[in-house]
């Protein structure tokens, strides 16, 4: 495969080692079968900058991208094209610039834009994103959340919608004396916050986490929600915690948000023996809720867990600790029933025991959802086993 002079790409190539100097960098590209077209454009993407030719970059990324946006300067050289599944790849160039640009079927892009100069560079990348999006219809039943990550390049945040509920629309799905405590909860606002951490306990299935989603978009005016998804690695790796400890800030006031951090199943982070299984992680978060690494940032920590109250560690809910420490259970027998009734209207209900139904059994039954699931098969009586 060989490159036109005007394109002045390599697709394989080696800078000498020799002439190499702080400006220049040694490579070397090899393709084989399992290469496919879209890690060629991605590689003469990068030639330029690695050559030295173009050593300024500039990266963003696009959602909602209208689907008649070029996202190229008009006098651009289309150089290499790829489509594959729903993402389509182009390459193109100009006058001391190379543009990569990866367009994907859901709407979102990501550019990359290396040149002469970071002038010229932003002035490509400009001339990409000018007027290449529209503004998604208002969707009041999504709310914007993040999710934290310790990647292979260090900390990493991304922003995704989630569908949340309201609290008015969810409430019903728990038990009066919960659905109370949770009534105040929501209505609060920053004034109100004492304690930093929100401890939400209860055997698995009974909304746990539909609860949070409803906080997410009760408080989205004032807080915003990012969940951790390793919360174990985040605890244990002190670099990871400052970044999402820290946070991003600003100087105006009228645009500063509190945090609210989720961390989902963290038995083992807050179980009395939590020291002795997680060494410093307890401690960790102790000091992000109500020590020095905590004071002057807005964060709130919100723990979910299926451990007992009376197993967990009485550092966590020692008083002044917790904003708020909620056990949510099963509905009680009763309140089970009037769900379903309310619910099910005509169609047949479940007997409901006398130890209630948790969220996650009440929605089985009203969607008539049914589980796909075998049994083995019982020996005949008197058959024998071996060893």
């Amino acid at each position: 495969m060989t490159s036109t002079p005007q394109e002045r790409l390599r697709l394989i190539g080696r800078e000498d080692p020799a002439a190499a100097t702080a400006e220049t960098l040694s490579w070397v590209m090899n393709l084989d079968d399992s290469d496919s077209p879209r890690d060629v454009i991605d590689a003469l993407g990068l030639a330029p900058y690695l050559s030295g030719e173009q050593p300024h970059a500039l990266s963003t990324g696009l959602d909602h991208v209208k689907p008649d946006a070029p996202l190229r300067p008009a006098d651009a050289r289309v150089l290499r094209t790829s489509d594959d599944n729903g993402t389509r790849a182009i390459l193109c160039a100009g006058d001391g610039w190379t543009l990569r640009v990866v367009r994907r079927s859901s709407g979102a892009a990501q550019i990359d834009v290396c040149a002469a100069t970071e002038a010229l560079a932003r002035e490509v990348l400009d001339a990409c994103t000018t007027d290449a999006t529209r503004e998604p219809e208002p969707d009041e039943s999504l709310v914007e959340m993040g999710f934290w990550h310790n990647s292979g390049h260090g900390p990493l945040r991304k922003e995704r919608k989630i569908s949340a509920a309201t609290w008015a629309q969810v409430e019903a799905n728990y038990a009066v004396g919960v659905g109370a405590a949770m009534r105040r909860l929501m209505a609060l606002r920053p004034e109100d916050v004492t304690g930093r951490l929100l401890l939400l306990h209860g055997p698995p299935g009974t909304g746990k986490t539909s609860a949070l989603r409803a906080l997410a978009r009760e408080w989205s005016d004032w807080c915003q929600v990012d969940c951790v998804l390793d919360p174990e690695t985040l605890f244990a790796t002190p670099g990871y915690l400052m970044e999402v400890a820290i946070g991003v800030d600003t100087y105006d006031e009228a645009k500063r948000r509190w945090r609210l951090l989720v961390l989902e199943d963290c038995d083992e982070l807050i179980r009395g023996t939590a020291k002795e299984s997680t060494g410093q992680g307890l401690s960790r978060l102790l000091n992000l809720t109500d020590g020095m690494l905590g004071q002057g940032r807005d964060v709130l920590v919100a723990i979910t867990t299926n451990e007992n109250i009376s197993r967990l560690h009485p550092a966590v809910i020692r008083p002044g600790r917790c904003l708020a420490q909620l056990e949510v259970g099963p509905l009680p027998r009763a309140e089970a029933a009037a769900w379903l009734d309310r619910e099910l209207a005509d169609r047949p209900k479940p007997v409901v025991g006398p130890d209630g139904m948790t969220l996650a059994e009440l929605i089985e039954a009203r969607e008539s959802r049914t589980r796909i699931q075998a049994a083995p098969v019982d020996p005949p009586a008197g058959s024998g086993g071996y060893l």
